[in-house]
């Protein structure tokens, strides 16, 4: 019986909640899963008296929903995907759309776009993002690929998504673009998450050893951000962690081993920005402290043997310290508008590697419809996205955020606060190196002339890579060795 609106493949937690999301907004949804003592536990237990089919085969699924239909995998990125595909194709009818709503590489959505086109079919390869409780309650939407599906998708994957504005009606879900553009902006959601996280994770670090807050004031003072310009999902979380104590004693937070894990798309932004040649050095840096993390036995063995400024022992040291940031109270203040900054240069970084993309691949994104898929239900979701959005609205060509009014002048308040921290991080011998990246990237943004000359000079030196001059465009070579100073005796 084929009334099914709308089906979902893969029922791990992402897959369960998201169905029973679309189930609660009134539409019918046929599930399956590869395991089908999942399906009878589902159809057991959360779907119970619901508006649910459950079936115990990929035919039987496909059979189940309407034409056109409307299928959504939610399997591991990869060549699984590509075998459900397959599995699928025979009982497939032209016009039917299938969504893939994991965690998949851009390019590889490119590919399954066309090949799946080919056969009479739609492909849409959908960022999701939220979480578990996301896909639940409302997740943030990034749906790319085949035009002709988003009319038949949008009133399903807009009812879904989360809801923003003033009348909480306006839904993070709006069409990104074609081939794997949803899948881009996904992933560069998750590199700018990656940066937050590092960023907030220095920030604890700077209060923690410089400030000696407690976990009880750490929870104040991240209570008191999420109420200002900071508020936004990841610092709530951050508050509520320190909030929870250990049956065994203690806080959890400090049980927890310093070794943190990664999925890899913050490492797929990264080797992007590299093939683009774009500066995105915060989310690279975050990527490369969760590595060093995970180097746990060597730093033991390190700190034994490598020493740094004396930990409170150098009174000169403290006092340089103290005069640069002033009591506890300031020094959560100047902590404040340095991460505050940092994060303006994190989301700057993002949207000058998503418009060099868009560029790439002809996508023509609408960067402040990308702010606005961000506003509630994803991870990265924070009050100031709404002044992107803005930025992006006023200016569509906007090279840079940090060229906007409103951004240009945060980071200028917020300078002497950013750069001390910075230099407080140094002489004590805490690692900043979201802090360090997103302070250098601005720094030499703003710059008209960098060393790069001297750089160049090298290059054509030793491998005649030529060089242009500043007076002149053309590219020159010059015989350095015939043209050098001999050295002196």
């Amino acid at each position: 019986m084929n009334d099914c609106d709308f089906g979902l493949i893969g029922l791990a937690v992402m897959g369960e909640n998201l169905a029973l999301n679309v189930e609660s907004r009134g539409w019918r949804v046929a599930v399956h899963n590869r395991s089908t003592e999942r399906v009878d536990e589902f159809m057991r237990g959360r779907a119970a008296g619901r508006n649910f089919v459950g079936c115990r085969s990929i035919g039987e699924l496909v059979a189940a929903v309407k034409r056109p239909r409307k299928l959504m995998m939610l399997v591991k990125a990869g060549p699984a995907v590509d075998q459900l595909i397959e599995q699928m194709r025979p009982h497939l009818a032209p016009g039917d759309i299938l969504i893939d709503g994991g965690n998949t590489h851009y390019l590889d959505t490119e590919r399954r776009t066309k090949e799946v086109e080919a056969m009479g079919l739609l492909y849409v390869g959908c960022g999701v993002s939220g979480g578990e409780e996301g896909a639940l309650k409302g997740p943030s939407l990034m749906p790319g690929g085949s035009a002709a599906a988003w009319p038949r998708l949008k009133p399903l994957l807009q009812s879904i998504a989360a809801k923003v504005g003033p009348n909480e009606d306006i839904p993070c879900c709006e069409w990104v673009g074609p081939g794997g553009a949803g899948h881009y902006v996904k992933m560069v959601h998750n590199g700018i998450e990656y940066g937050d996280m590092q960023l907030i994770c220095e920030a604890y670090q700077l209060l923690s050893e410089l400030g000696a807050l407690s976990n009880d004031e750490l929870y104040d003072v991240f209570d008191e951000w999420n109420r200002g310009e900071l508020a936004s999902y990841l610092i709530e979380i951050t508050r509520d962690i320190f909030s929870v104590r250990d049956d065994r004693g203690g806080f959890l937070v400090d049980r927890i081993l310093d070794v943190a894990g990664a999925k890899g798309t913050g490492k797929w932004m990264s080797q992007l920005a590299l093939d683009l040649g774009v500066p995105s050095t915060l989310v690279t840096m975050a990527v490369f402290a969760r590595a060093l993390s995970a180097q746990k036995e060597a730093r033991v063995r390190a700190s034994k043997l490598l020493g740094g400024p004396p930990a409170g022992a150098n009174a000169a040291l403290r006092s340089a310290v103290q005069a640069t940031l002033g009591e506890r109270g300031a020094l959560v203040e100047s902590v404040r508008q340095a991460l505050y900054a940092s994060k303006i240069i994190s989301y700057a970084q993002g949207f000058v590697q998503l418009q060099e993309a868009s560029r790439e691949h002809d996508w023509r994104l609408d960067y402040g419809n990308c702010a606005l898929l961000w506003r509630g239900g994803c991870i990265i979701r924070a009050q100031f996205l709404d002044r992107i959005k803005e930025a992006f609205d006023r200016q569509p060509d906007l090279e840079n955020l940090l060229l906007a009014p409103y951004f240009r002048d945060a980071v200028a308040q917020a300078q002497p606060a950013w750069r001390a921290v910075a230099a407080a991080a140094s002489l004590t011998g805490i690692p900043v190196p979201a802090f360090s990246a997103a302070l250098a990237y601005y720094d030499s943004y703003r710059r008209e002339r960098l060393p790069a000359n001297l750089l160049q000079a090298q290059r054509d030196y030793f491998g005649a890579h030529t060089f242009q001059r500043v007076d002149d465009p053309a590219s020159f070579h010059a015989d350095w060795l015939a043209l050098r100073k001999p050295p002196r005796d």
